[in-house]
């Protein structure tokens, strides 16, 4: 058996909140696809932000609309 089916046994048991926070753990692993964007706790209460700023990227999307 391989981890994958170990993992997707794992899954079953798992509560839908507990599934939601896996799912952010592993964006937050596989962060560095987006380079240029984080999320920091304590900065900008969480949201993303251009990276070693203080820009949340919300407020980029509303001044291009």
């Amino acid at each position: 058996m391989s981890k994958i089916d170990d993992i997707e046994k794992e899954l079953e048991s798992l509560s839908r909140a507990e599934k939601g926070l896996l799912l952010q753990r592993i964006v937050r692993d596989l962060g560095d696809s987006f380079p240029g964007v984080e999320s920091t706790r304590g900065v900008c209460g969480g949201e993303p932000c251009i990276v070693r700023t203080r820009i949340p990227i919300w407020i980029l999307e509303q001044m291009r609309r």
